[in-house]
């Protein structure tokens, strides 16, 4: 079935939202009591927000959307799951933030909204893995940009997907055309969480395949930093804390995450 991937991935996240709004790793009381979602390269990276229109395309329940909203931006954010829209419009409510939410598919974004443009268009962690075809994708980044609007792109490096989750026995390839089927009860938020929709397709989009995308479809590349830390604890022997998680000291560096700016034309 052609649209095979965006059923089962969906009834997976509407299934994770509540466990996800619960849970301790987004910790919602700290983040309506001013706690921001965003990581710290990021807001060096990102361009001047304030007073700007912003699309979060794919923004799960909104606390990275919202933590734009503080620093002035005037959002909107987009997600193909019910639960996670109406569970961003309550935690807009509850911060006292303005923002607009829709349920979409990030395919159809550029319909969904009416063919507005926007300053910025923003993408944060662990989003094009859902997606099939990353130059669709990026057509409708560049269909949702004003002229000489930014996209930023934050994601988790291709490269360490290749490994298993244990240690570095590689175990998937890095080039691939067909999805991974992850059947995988619980959730990164919660390991322990009852599920009941456990299945879902992902794809591992390598860096030059995301980067040759974004410029085929207008953009002009600004810059591709990759670093050497990521959000979650992706290998147990991985040090850190709460965001913020490097190989220790005596083991080679790797690539655990990237992040790019791109202009779209004027």
């Amino acid at each position: 079935m052609a649209d095979e991937w965006l059923d089962v991935n969906r009834d997976m996240w509407d299934e994770r939202v509540p466990i996800h709004v619960a849970s301790e790793l987004y910790d919602v009381d700290a983040f309506v009591a001013g706690r921001s979602s965003l990581r710290a390269f990021e807001l060096e990276e990102l361009p001047d927000v304030r007073g700007r229109t912003l699309v979060h395309p794919q923004c799960h329940f909104g606390e990275d959307t919202l933590s734009l909203a503080r620093l002035g931006a005037q959002v909107t954010g987009l997600d193909f799951s019910a639960p996670a829209v109406a569970a961003a419009r309550a935690l807009a409510a509850r911060c006292e933030l303005s923002a607009k939410f829709v349920e979409a598919n990030v395919y159809d974004a550029a319909e969904a909204l009416g063919g507005r443009r926007f300053d910025v268009v923003y993408t944060g962690l662990g989003a094009i893995n859902w997606l099939p075809d990353i130059e669709r994708w990026a057509s409708v980044m560049a269909a949702l940009a004003a002229p000489g609007g930014h996209l930023y792109l934050a994601e988790f490096h291709p490269f360490s997907h290749v490994f298993g989750d244990d240690d570095f026995t590689l175990e998937y390839p890095y080039f691939h055309d067909e999805p991974f089927d992850f059947p995988s009860a619980g959730t990164y938020a919660d390991a322990s969480a009852a599920t009941v929709h456990n299945r879902s397709q992902e794809w591992n989009h390598g860096i030059g395949a995301v980067v040759s995308a974004i410029v085929a479809a207008g953009f002009q590349l600004e810059f591709l930093h990759e670093h050497d830390h990521t959000l979650f604890q992706r290998w147990p022997f991985l040090i850190g804390e709460r965001g913020s998680f490097r190989l220790p000291a005596g083991m080679p560096s790797l690539p655990l995450m990237y992040s790019l700016r791109a202009v779209a034309a004027r």
